[in-house]
């Protein structure tokens, strides 16, 4: 590897930084080429599975974080009618992990922790108002071309720069899948929801034919998350959210929100996530509902396996076939772990059928009750089993 040339990284999100921590932490110079001019402030994904938080250890991040978020340690299936099914005690998980639980934190208190140690690092660069637009592969590497027109040059590019990706539009990757046939309304609370309903988890699911819901408790707020039917407006839907919540709070005209948005879900996969000296990590390689918060673990798990892969690479431990095996190895899960369990959880909270929703809710309370069968079902909701059979070694 040309010294003066380093590994560029397109987008500085939570998969974007991490993949550039464990590049530089290896020795690799690294330039990140961020399009907004700051840390994106949303709040977006927050829930962190323990293979997640053992990854974050290993890059020296993890105890920050854990200071900045709330530990869950179960949760929970209710039925939006008669409340709690189960709940899944994931202290069960302590002999297979150190992090036995789920840490509730949303990405944005992530991202300043991995900006910060990335430059305390020599030969790091992290240059926002910075979009990448375009790729170009020359005779020594790549470059990422900006909205200007302007041209970086790099060994080697990686694209985390989103599900709407000018990295993966560039090197021709097609982003196979579905978009989900209602829109999903996420809403911040600014209330308490268990002055009304003690019992709940810290992670709820709720199932209902009609209305399925999520909801999360955050250090900031507890988040719910609603369908909303794709024929109607932003506004009306908005509009009438508070009442569709009544059932949440003490106030008879609903919970005071703190905000709230709508957006359409998709489940896609490109058909490669290497395209020569391009790689494709997070939402700009695979996309997937909510349901399960597994997107921004999976993403990150993609840049610590892929980023590691790499670093070998260019440090003379690997090989480019490892390369390549490490990026299919990670599509595979995208595919056959990720986007099937994902879209299991909404098939699930949306049972319609008497009879097959009486058989699941049978099925939650054996498998919550018997230790043996919480635990293999917890192993692969945590998404452990996500990483067994492959090579990580880091």
């Amino acid at each position: 590897m040309n010294a003066a040339e380093p590994v560029l990284v397109a987008g500085a999100g939570p998969v974007g930084l991490t993949a550039a921590l464990v590049l530089a932490r290896r020795g690799v110079p690294v330039t990140v080429l961020e399009a907004g001019a700051d840390l994106a402030a949303e709040s977006r994904a927050s829930t962190f599975h323990p293979p997640t938080l053992e990854m974050l250890a290993g890059l020296g991040i993890v105890d920050a974080l854990l200071a900045r978020g709330l530990v869950a340690d179960s949760f929970q299936f209710r039925d939006r009618c008669t409340g709690p099914v189960a709940t899944m005690d994931l202290s069960l998980l302590a002999g297979d992990t150190p992090y036995p639980y789920r840490l509730q934190c949303e990405q944005n208190k992530l991202t300043p922790l991995l900006l910060d140690a990335l430059g305390r690092l020599p030969r790091t660069e992290v240059r926002f108002d910075a979009p990448v637009a375009g790729v170009e592969r020359t005779s020594r590497g790549v470059h990422a071309v900006l909205a200007d027109g302007s041209r970086v040059p790099g060994a080697w590019l990686v694209g985390a720069d989103g599900a709407h990706s000018a990295v993966r539009r560039a090197v021709g990757a097609e982003f196979h899948g579905m978009t989900y046939p209602e829109r999903f309304l996420v809403a911040s609370l600014d209330e308490d929801p268990r002055a009304v309903l003690p019992d709940l988890a810290p992670i709820a699911y709720v199932l209902d034919p009609d209305e399925w819901m999520v909801l999360l408790r955050t250090p900031d707020h507890w988040r719910v998350l609603l369908p909303t039917p794709d024929r109607t407006s932003d506004g009306s839907e908005l509009a009438r959210l508070p009442g569709r919540l009544r059932e949440v709070t003490a106030r008879a005209d609903g919970p005071a929100l703190a905000h709230a948005s709508l957006y359409r879900v998709h489940q896609r996969v490109a058909g490669t996530f290497r395209s020569g000296r391009v790689l494709l990590c997070g939402d700009a390689a695979h996309v997937n509902n909510p349901l399960g918060g597994m997107g921004m673990n999976s993403g990150i798990h993609d840049a610590v396996l892929m980023g590691g892969a790499l670093a070998d690479l260019l440090t003379g431990e690997g090989t480019d076939e490892d390369l390549t095996d490490r990026t299919e190895e990670r599509r595979a899960c995208a595919l056959r772990y990720v986007g099937a369990d994902t879209h299991a959880n909404w098939e699930r909270l949306r049972a319609r059928d008497p009879a097959q929703r009486a058989a699941l809710l049978a099925e939650l309370r054996a498998t919550a009750a018997d230790p043996v069968a919480a635990r293999r079902s917890l192993l692969r909701s945590s998404m452990i089993d996500s990483l067994r059979g492959g090579r990580w070694s880091r």
